[in-house]
Order: C-alpha cells, then structure tokens, then sequence
C-alpha cells in the first residue's frame, strides 16, 4: 500500500548553521524543540539521473518518523506530491510503475547516500495548532558510483503543516532574511548532492531551451511540450488522478495532429510510424474517458427529470450498464503504458527530438511556413462545415459535423504552435476554434447518448421493462442537437469575419 501527501516547504542557507527565533512570525507563538534524529537515505535513480533531471527524487530513508520508501513529484516550486511506501529492501512495485514513463527498461540503482542530523523544531500557535516544522540538517552526501566523491553542508528547512496556508512560509521567509539567513539555491537535497559529487567529467547543465528562431524550432518546440506532457500524466493516469486520462489523451492528440499538418516541416516518412502509434493509444486512452462523459451525461439528466416521468428501475440499469462497460478498462490501460511497445512510442519520440528530420521549409521563416500551414488546415475545416450545414438532419449530418469537429481540433492544434511566433491573431483564433470545438463537442456527446438509450432502451424492453424514460430522454436529447446546430452557422461566419480581417485565414 501506499499513501500520498502534499509537501510544501522552503530550503535555506545560513553561516551560523542554525535556526533564528521565529517567535511572533505570522502568529508563531511558541517553537518547540522536538529532538534531534538521524536520518539515512539512498537515492535511485538510473545511471543517466533521468529522474533527477525531472525533479523527481526516489529515496529509501531510515530514521525519524517517516522511515520507508518515498517518491516525489514536482507540482510547482517548494510544492511537491510525496507518495509512501513500506520500508523493504528493494524498490516497491508500485512506486516503480509510477516512474516507468521516465525510466523505461533502464535499471534503477542507488546513486547518492544522504545523511542527516537534523534538529527538529514545530512552529505552533496560540492554540498549540502545528503551523509548520522546521529542521536544521547536517548534511553528508556520498556519490555511490564512481569515485565516492562526498559533500558537505547545513541548511533549514521548513515545512508547512498539512492544510496550512502558504502565505505562513512567506512571512515566516521576511524573519529569516532579515536574520541573514538565504534561500537556498537547490530544489532539493539529492539536487546539491548529485551537483556537488559530480566527477570532472560531468557535463554542466544546460541554461534552457534557446528560443525558437524558425519554423522548425516553433513546431519543434510545441512538439517537446506535447512529449514532456505524455510522459509527466503517466504517474497521474495509473493513479487514477482526475481528469489526467484526458489530458494525456489531449497530449496524444496534439501531437499527433501536429506531426500531420506540419508535413512541410518534418519528414513524413518517419512521422507516419509515430502517428499510427499515437492513433493507437489515443484510442486506449478514449475508451474510459468516453465512457466517464457519457455515463455522467446520462446519469445527470435522469437525476434532472421530475419524478413522474421516471417509469422503472432506471437508475439501477444505468449503474449496471455503466459499470459493465468500464469495467476492466482502468487495468487495461495500465497495461498499455507498461506494454514494450508504450516505451518504444515514448522512446521514439525521443529520438524524433534529438534528430529530427527536417525538410527545407524548417528553416524557413516562421510567420510565412506557419500562417500557410494554419490556412491549409482551415480551408479544410471550411469545406468540411459547409457540407455538413447542406446535409439535412439526421445520421449523414451528425457524422459529418464529427469529422468537422476533428478537424476543428487539427485547425486549432496547428494555431496553438504557431502562437509564439504569431501572437495575438493566432491566439485569438485558437480561442475562437476551441469554442467552435466545444459546440461541435456537445453535439457529438448527444449523437452518443441518443444511441446509448436506444441500446438502454432495447435491454429495458428485453427484461419487460417499462422502456418510457429512455424515450424521454432521448427526445430531449434531440432538442439539444438541434439548438446546437441551429447555433453552428452564426458561430462559424462570426468567426471567419473575424480571423480574415486579421489576415491568417
């Protein structure tokens, strides 16, 4: 088992190596000593530190309060998810699922060893309410491959108290300052150490990603970010961490959709693979999610009906079909992000980045390469949209106005990319196109739960049931289609004035 919680805290230097009275910051009103404890940890990490170079730290500490296996993720400066596991004398199963995405078939070795003597203090407040911890840590680090190089060091930390507010840790930083004490320049202890054990020969780090100069760059770089996506979600998915499948599902789209429209860009004979393998899973990845949407959909608008128009066990078959069809789908996906081919995909996408293959446009100028590409893609929406419009209502329409909102998507995709070189028309047209999304989305949602009550509707018939509250719902559900298209034209020609007199489209 294990158990995951929330770590907000700040790290600190300071010469005299301990900690200022902090009596009267933010409502301190006392700081009590609770002792002092040894505290001896491994890190693991892969030989190349790709979780180091993530911000995520796996370690196996004994001592203090918290003895055991602990993996953390980064969610935003000082703020991290730690997640816990029983001590044990190999890296639990759980945690190594959780960093699989990053560490793919490499091994995970123990590379540096921290020990610390740290003296423990609670903040509290008037009421004996723990605000924070705060500890002072002697620290030894021993790189464990290699030469052994060691480092050592003393800093302050402090630790917010669960469910605390951080504004406390600002207020509570003035009083260290103010005592000459600095913010530290590590995120973490294991970034010091790995930093300060380095052999000679280790490379430096590098700065950042250089800004992007052509539209090679551009594509490139909304590319990576779409990548980085992919692999950070997998820890989210497999716990199971609201809406995660479906940004991971948005991620794969991106990226798919990406590597199509930006054929000028990069050599479709080796993005073709990759975009089959990104198809594949986006499908694994819309099986829950699609299902998730329809089921709330349909539970919401049952739960909406007045009474009298609820005829039979309805909610129970509901529930029973919704289970059924989700059933099995979670373990499902898992599989899939453990499956070899998953990190072939991840790898090869890798590989895509480090070497890719440019064709002459990408060096081209950006506002030229990418406007024409963002043009394409419209024209294609256009005509997709007018012939669903001609279509007359019914199965032949709601199919085509579903290609048009996968295009839409497609239209958007290559506009998100281009913002940075384009600016504000380009952003402006993304948030016309999502809005254009989203009302083709609802549609397409109402095309599903119309054929889902139909099915209910057959198996409720099946068992003798009274099938009534299926039919009602489902003409409500017809309505709402009709609005929505009724909504489409004056939607679409308001967007095209716009974005033509802007010059993009």
């Amino acid at each position: 088992m294990t158990d995951i919680k929330r770590e907000i805290e700040r790290k600190y230097e300071s010469d005299a190596g301990v900690l200022p009275d902090l009596t009267g910051a933010g409502g301190v009103a006392a700081v009590l000593d609770r002792g002092v404890a040894d505290l001896d940890a491994v890190y693991y990490d892969t030989a190349d530190e790709r979780l180091a170079a993530a911000g995520v730290t796996l370690r196996r500490r004994t001592g203090g309060s918290d003895a055991g296996w602990h993996l953390k993720f980064p969610v935003a400066p000082g703020v991290r998810d730690e997640i816990h596991a029983p001590l044990s004398d190999t890296v639990p199963t759980a945690l190594a699922a959780l960093v699989r995405s990053r560490v793919r078939r490499h091994d995970l070795l123990p590379l540096v060893r921290i020990r610390s003597r740290r003296t423990l203090s609670h903040l509290v407040g008037a009421d004996g309410t723990l605000l924070a911890e705060a500890g002072v840590d002697e620290v030894r680090a021993e790189r464990l491959n290699g030469d052994g190089r060691t480092a050592r060091w003393t800093e302050i930390e402090v630790e917010l108290a669960d469910g605390g507010d951080p504004a406390f840790l600002d207020t509570v930083e003035k009083r260290l300052r103010k005592a000459g004490v600095r913010p530290s320049p590590s995120s973490s202890k294991l970034a010091r150490a790995l930093a300060a054990t380095a052999g000679p020969d280790r490379r430096p780090e590098p700065s950042g990603e250089q800004a992007p100069v052509t539209a090679g760059d551009h594509v490139l770089a909304y590319l990576r970010a779409q990548r980085d996506a992919l692999v950070a979600l997998d820890p989210a998915v497999r716990r199971g961490v609201p809406d995660s499948v479906h940004r991971m599902r948005v991620a794969t789209r991106r990226l798919r959709s990406t590597l199509r429209t930006y054929r000028k860009v990069l050599d479709r004979s080796a993005t073709d693979p990759l975009r089959e393998e990104l198809r594949r899973l986006g499908g694994e990845l819309g099986l829950e999610r699609d299902q998730e949407v329809l089921a709330e959909r349909l539970a919401a608008d049952l739960d909406a009906l007045p009474g009298t128009l609820v005829t039979g066990p309805v909610h129970d078959r509901l529930h029973t079909w919704s289970r059924a069809r989700r059933s099995g789908l979670r373990g499902r996906l898992v599989a899939v992000l453990d499956s070899r081919r998953h990190l072939e995909l991840l790898d090869a996408l890798d590989a895509l980045l480090a070497a890719p293959p440019l064709r002459p446009a990408a060096a081209g100028r950006p506002a030229k390469v990418l406007t024409k590409a963002v043009r394409k893609e419209h024209k294609k929406l256009s005509a997709l949209l007018e012939q669903a419009l001609a279509l007359p209502p019914g199965p032949d329409r709601d199919l085509a106005l579903h290609e048009a909102r996968k295009q839409a998507k497609a239209v958007r995709y290559t506009a998100e990319a281009a913002v940075p070189a384009l600016g504000a028309p380009a952003a402006g047209l993304v948030k016309t196109l999502k809005a254009l999304q989203d009302l083709l989305g609802r549609h397409q949602d109402s095309v599903m739960a119309r054929r889902a009550l139909r099915d209910l509707a057959d198996q409720a018939h099946a068992e003798g049931e009274n099938a009534f509250t299926y039919g009602v719902l489902h003409g409500r559900e017809e309505q709402r289609a009709a609005a929505y298209e009724a909504e489409l034209p004056a939607l679409w020609k308001a967007a095209v004035t716009e974005h033509t007199a802007s010059r993009l489209i």
